[in-house]
């Protein structure tokens, strides 16, 4: 399909650059795409919206504070964003990374992060990514991450990180580190609302796919056919797999939190004749319309950016015309976009 259309028009001051005062305070725009329904709630009111006995996934990746700074021997600063943890053994450990400075860096150059942790640039690869070889053990260049590191906040927030962001930045039930973003559908949920989901009848299960700076990158080519995406990892536990297959197999809807765990749990699915299997994985699943979806039948998620993949996999749960006709409501009733912004529900037929 053309790029072009996905688009709509937002207006600057609807993007959220900070989080709602209560972590559940955020509005709710509920979409029933088989009767061309738009309803409007808050996130309060999801456990009462969701289908009966439905089984919801959520991605319990957490965050690092992924984005350093550093400079050359010569004096000149470098800003480093950590991708993903490529190796280590005892004395060094690499880094998949993305890499920005005044001056092109080159393989063989060397990075300073502070008296004791150096770096080498020993590959360059595509969309500016670089790989870097510390001289540290990974365990003692996490602590320096975790100390010195900040939250990689989306560029469009336009704005650096603050301390509040380590905790709002980050779902309440995020366990597992590697994430350059987070899954911001998750950002909604409290404790309370997932006791009160599990008390409805609804069963809560997890998956983790750690998110990668590509969730952010713009479909430029000029179909979305063209759009080639990053790699993610993930993993499914035994337990989880099982019981994301008996509710497929029993009827009961999958309601995914988040584009990452749609991502996640198709993207298995589509590697092993659309049941889900445990273990550790990757996808660079590109869901677009149309899209038979083997394992989800609705979705939690955040409003997403004109043109770019998360809109268009969203457009092949409730058809584009109608998403986009629910974007363009949202924009009239003034909702808070994007990562810090207000939600969407897409329900299945049965809700």
């Amino acid at each position: 399909m053309k790029t072009d259309l996905f688009d709509y028009t937002l207006p600057p001051h609807l993007i959220a650059t900070y989080p709602p005062l209560n972590r559940d305070g955020g509005r709710l725009l509920v979409t029933l795409p088989q009767q061309q329904k738009i309803q409007h709630h808050k996130i309060t009111d999801l456990p009462s919206l969701l289908p009966t006995n439905c089984l919801v996934v959520a991605n319990n990746s957490k965050v690092i504070p992924a984005r350093l700074q550093a400079r050359r021997p010569t004096g000149g600063a470098v800003e480093v964003l950590l991708v993903r943890l490529e190796s280590e053994d005892d004395t060094s450990c690499t880094w998949n990374t993305l890499c920005k400075a005044n001056k092109p860096l080159r393989i063989g150059d060397t990075l300073l992060f502070d008296n004791t942790s150096t770096a080498t640039i020993i590959q360059s690869g595509e969309m500016g990514h670089r790989t870097l070889r510390l001289n540290v053990r990974s365990e003692a260049f996490r602590n320096y991450v975790d100390q010195q590191g900040a939250i990689p906040l989306p560029p469009y927030l336009k704005r650096d990180a603050e301390e509040s962001d380590r905790e709002r930045y980050q779902t309440v039930f995020a366990e597992y580190e590697g994430s350059v973003a987070a899954p911001t559908a998750g950002l909604h949920l409290t404790e309370a609302l997932i006791s009160e989901i599990r008390s409805n009848g609804c069963a809560v299960e997890y998956v983790t796919l750690h998110v990668g700076p590509g969730t952010f990158r713009p479909i430029t080519a000029e179909r979305t056919d063209e759009h080639k995406m990053d790699v993610e990892h993930y993993h499914i536990s035994n337990a989880v797999a099982d019981k994301i297959n008996d509710a497929k197999n029993d009827g009961r809807p999958v309601i995914a939190i988040g584009t990452t765990t749609v991502r996640t749990l198709e993207g298995c699915a589509a590697r092993h004749n659309g049941r889900v299997v445990a273990g550790d994985g990757a996808t660079d699943i590109f869901i677009s319309p149309p899209y038979p979806f083997n394992v989800v039948s609705g979705l939690l998620t955040n409003f997403h950016l004109p043109k770019s993949t998360l809109l268009c996999l969203v457009s092949a749960m409730g058809g584009r015309e109608f998403i986009l006709k629910a974007y363009d409501e949202a924009v009239q009733n003034e909702y808070r976009f994007y990562s810090y912004g207000d939600a969407m529900l897409v329900l299945p037929e049965d809700a």
